[in-house]
């Protein structure tokens, strides 16, 4: 039920055309923690149509292009933080961000047939899972080479191509490649969550009295400019959810906030906040407003 209230709802964003079928990038092959989130966020069904693209840069550029109408990026991990490609691609896109899922993350050891730990020979990852995952690989496969690769679905593919070599992914790229896992949920976390954003062209719907908006602030590099950017928010009872800070593309030293907090732009004390902030810092780009998830709601 409630993933036909989310397409019914994004078919509402303006300039989304109520009928045919909605397309939407993500960062692939099938089998990724990406293509699960998608599935999370929109449904299982053929309601829509999954584009697998390369990178994540690609996902933003698939929807830019107006190939698809909305794009699936992951944003940040429980453990490891923030995915700087992603921030980077929002600095410079004109996208909106219109929704957002979270996905708890459970990493598996799989290999083809029947190969033992003892008889393997090469562990392949994406550098996020191997990361995330660098606890357990070193007190129970301390002496395997490990190697990055793109996500964690051409891991799949590699282990499903070579006998000698383990993946680390999820469930689904297991049930693709038709992978065994000989060990479950290796993350170094239990409670690994992954963050995922939806972009489109246009922006969201109004205020639904449950919403989250993000932004980018652009300060000036002098003493007191991080308490006069957090002030509004504190006086106007607007909660910060998330604050991040990246290298402006400026090359002096100066830096971008990512801020997300509760409300909606609509929303009388977010516009008190907007105004506010005007008069203290020297740009606000304003990414979306859009409807907060749980980070453990149950979608089915």
């Amino acid at each position: 039920m409630f993933r036909t209230r989310t397409i019914q709802r994004l078919r509402m964003t303006k300039g989304v055309i109520a009928g045919g079928n909605i397309k939407v990038a993500f960062l692939g092959p099938a089998g990724t923690f990406s293509n699960a989130a998608v599935d999370r966020y929109f449904g299982e069904g053929d309601s829509f149509t999954r584009v697998s693209v390369g990178s994540i840069d690609d996902v933003f550029l698939e929807v830019e292009a107006g190939k698809v109408e909305f794009g699936l990026v992951p944003i940040e991990n429980s453990t490891e933080g923030a995915v700087n490609n992603t921030q980077d691609c929002l600095i410079d896109t004109s996208l909106h961000i219109v929704g957002e899922v979270y996905l708890p993350i459970e990493h598996h050891l799989m290999v083809k047939g029947q190969l033992s730990l003892d008889r393997i020979k090469k562990v392949v990852s994406h550098k996020q899972s191997l990361a995330q995952c660098r606890l357990w690989l070193r007190s129970n496969l301390p002496h395997l080479p490990i190697e990055e690769v793109s996500s964690n679905a051409e891991a799949a593919r590699q282990a499903s191509d070579d006998e000698t070599v383990a993946a680390i992914a999820g469930t689904m790229a297991a049930q693709n490649y038709q992978l065994r896992i000989v060990e479950s949920g290796i993350q170094d976390r239990k409670n690994n969550t992954t963050r995922f954003l939806v972009l489109s062209r246009h922006r969201g719907t109004h205020s639904t009295g449950h919403d989250k908006t993000s932004i980018l602030v652009y300060t000036e590099n002098k003493p007191g400019a991080l308490f006069r950017l957090l002030e509004p928010f504190d006086r106007f009872q607007v909660s910060l959810t998330r604050i991040e800070t990246r290298p402006a593309r400026d090359g002096f030293w100066s830096y971008v906030f990512f801020i997300d907090f509760e409300g909606h732009i609509d929303d009388e004390p977010v516009r008190q906040v907007f105004a506010e902030l005007a008069d203290r810092v020297i740009k606000i780009k304003n990414l979306g407003s859009y409807p907060r998830a749980q980070q453990h709601q149950t979608l089915l």
